[in-house]
């Protein structure tokens, strides 16, 4: 469920195309609408829009609040209407105000008497609830900021927070709960808004929306005792019910009935949520000696993948280097390794580590890859020309890997009262928009910065989230990884060259003199391990040539990110494509050069210094920046 998206700028009172209003309001669910206005109007704005209807100096109080002429309103109050009077609705001044989102008119009323509280309707309910309703989080700013409870129930016994999460009302969610609304306040039924979100909203969200506020998964309601996951059971949603299990939701759980979630799940028949739920109790009730070992070494996890890595890539190069000619042998036994790895990763490897096997892969392979320089080539090429470089290639390789690694991307982190500062801020403003407002983390994003989905986190100046080195890339270790790439690609050049010495000397064979066919037996029998560890290298030099020309491009000739770059490739396929003359961060090849390395070279160069962490406006572009907008 992706929020309303309201423009790039910040602009409070901005033009909106003008509807007409909610005319009856009756009990919610049976409105006859005509369209609702999405932002308060000024006088002059209604006169215009109005120029080809009635004459409205004629018209009674009720509809020229619900159009909001404002002239008309207060000619009527100034001639006595009593603005706390119902009409024959038992629906007020304020009501017909809260709903068309007729915000000078409701501050008028207040100004007048109105009771910010007042009831009615059929259902009951306040103003709040009315604009709640409708989705007008610029009203329920208003009215909260004149003393309106959203505590306060209707005649459904329902609060603001549980009809926000109805109606799925993001923004208004998340002001409730950051002005202080108990995110697991409970209706006249004794139900959180997870449950409602749950059992009467198919799909994930709000429901990780509410668990991003804090919402107790293992919450019971006071009539059947159901958690959530007992009503997303009970409902089908598959996709809730997954959202609850991955955010620890307890399965075994009994309601008032002494059923669990799965025993619901199998008297409705739904195979999916069975399936889930039979998943999560396997998971649960694990208790295998090995794997609680190595839980208890949790922290020592990439060292274990590594030592796995390094023993695999090892007796792959081992058994393809014995003596023996069978390879109908040889084939057995590497399938027998291959299908070894893969129940071990299955059985032992949890979700959250399997992310690190790439590395511990890349790692690996660099490691059998210097031993192999050391044993096998040394001998044949012991000059310094050839030592020294290979040397700085593998020393430059580790300390740009690690500084890439420990400097982080720049994540992006607030502590709760910050995000609650944040939300309640951005929403007085009317910039509650997920183009500036992260609904995962509950931040503003700076300027360049995305939502990480694997990292779960935001990050500035986002890249790309990078599998070899199982972190992201961004505006801390952008630099430190390029370089990273330019040692790994220089390393992997030296591997080839030494492999290419190697077979030259030790191989009594040639391409030109045998052909192609002759050649690759001969060298596959003169030493299976080189052979082993040439495939790696190929492997390796593929993605990092390609990775590191890629990222040298985008920096220096389009002054882009890798994710702002696939922005503007899947606006080019919408026919929205923005040219490259309006990108504000490309400042020509060489100054993009200096800015991103932060060249100074004694004070000959002077680069563009920006924090991306705390960068949220477009004081330092060229003209037309303000157009250029990476969603």
């Amino acid at each position: 469920m992706e929020w309303p998206e309201s423009g790039p700028e910040c602009q409070l009172n901005c033009p909106h195309e003008h509807h007409g209003p909610h005319k009856h309001q009756g009990s919610y669910g049976h409105q006859e609408q005509y369209n609702n206005s999405s932002q308060a109007k000024s006088p002059a704005e209604h006169h215009s829009d109005l120029a080809f209807m009635e004459d409205y100096s004629n018209w009674d109080i009720v509809k020229a609040t619900q159009y909001g002429i404002i002239d008309r309103c207060k000619e009527l109050i100034e001639a006595g209407y009593d603005v706390r009077q119902p009409d024959k609705e038992n629906v007020t001044l304020i009501h017909w105000a809260a709903i068309n989102n007729r915000i000078e008119l409701v501050k008028y009323y207040i100004s007048k008497g109105a009771i910010v509280d007042q009831l009615g309707g059929d259902l009951n309910s306040t103003p709040l609830h009315w604009a709640t309703r409708q989705g007008h989080l610029s009203m329920v700013v208003t009215l909260m900021k004149y003393g309106a409870d959203p505590s306060l129930v209707d005649r459904e016994g329902l609060t603001c927070l549980h009809l926000a999460v109805q109606f799925q009302h993001m923004p208004i969610i998340a002001y409730l709960v950051a002005q202080g609304q108990d995110v697991d306040a409970v209706d006249v039924n004794g139900q959180t808004p997870l449950m409602l979100a749950t059992c009467k909203i198919i799909g994930p969200e709000p429901t990780r929306f509410l668990i991003k506020l804090n919402a107790s998964v293992n919450a019971v309601d006071k009539v059947h005792r159901n958690t959530p996951l007992h009503w997303a059971a009970m409902s089908g949603n598959v996709a809730a019910l997954t959202v609850l299990l991955d955010a620890g939701a307890n399965v075994e759980v009994k309601n008032a009935m002494g059923e669990t979630p799965l025993g619901l799940a199998q008297q409705n028949r739904n195979p999916w949520i069975i399936q889930c739920l039979m998943d999560a109790n396997v998971d649960r009730s694990r208790n295998h000696l090995m794997l609680k070992f190595l839980k208890s070494f949790e922290k020592y996890k990439l060292l274990l993948l590594l030592l796995m890595a390094v023993i695999v890539i090892w007796v792959t190069g081992y058994v393809a280097d014995l003596e023996s000619d069978s390879w109908l042998l040889k084939s057995i036994l590497f399938v027998s390794i291959w299908v070894t790895v893969q129940l071990v990763i299955r059985r032992f490897v949890s979700v959250q580590t399997f992310s690190y096997i790439p590395l511990a892969f890349l790692s690996a392979s660099l490691f059998w890859m210097v031993v192999t320089w050391f044993i096998r080539f040394l001998p044949d090429m012991p000059d310094s020309c050839f030592q020294i470089p290979f040397a700085l290639s593998i020393t430059g390789c580790i300390y740009y890997f690690y500084r890439t690694w420990t400097a982080g991307p720049g994540y992006l982190r607030a502590s709760e009262e910050e995000k609650k500062r944040t939300v309640v801020a951005l929403a007085e403003a009317d910039c509650l928009d997920p183009r500036i407002f992260c609904t995962m983390c509950l931040i503003r994003k700076p300027l360049r910065s995305k939502h990480c989905a694997i990292c779960d986190c935001c990050v500035a100046k986002y890249d790309h989230h990078c599998l070899w080195i199982a972190s992201c890339v961004g505006a801390w270790n952008q630099r430190y990884f390029v370089s990273f790439l330019f040692f790994l690609l220089t390393l992997v050049v030296w591997m080839t060259y030494g492999t290419i010495v190697y077979w030259s000397l030790h191989c009594a064979t040639s391409y030109e003199k045998d052909g192609l066919w002759t050649f690759l037996t001969q060298i596959v029998s003169c030493s299976p391990w080189i052979v082993w560890i040439f495939l790696l290298v190929l492997f390796h030099s593929s993605w990092v040539t390609l990775l590191f020309v890629n990222q040298l491009y985008q920096i220096l000739y389009l002054g882009l990110t890798t994710s702002e770059r696939m922005c503007l490739i899947k606006r080019a396929h919408s026919g929205r494509f923005l040219g490259l003359r309006q990108n504000p961060f490309n400042r020509g090849c060489f100054q993009n050069l200096v800015d991103f390395f932060q060249c100074r070279c004694f004070g000959l160069f002077k680069p563009n210094q920006i924090d991306w962490t705390r960068q949220y406006s477009m004081g330092f572009e060229q003209p037309r920046a303000h157009e250029f907008q990476f969603v």
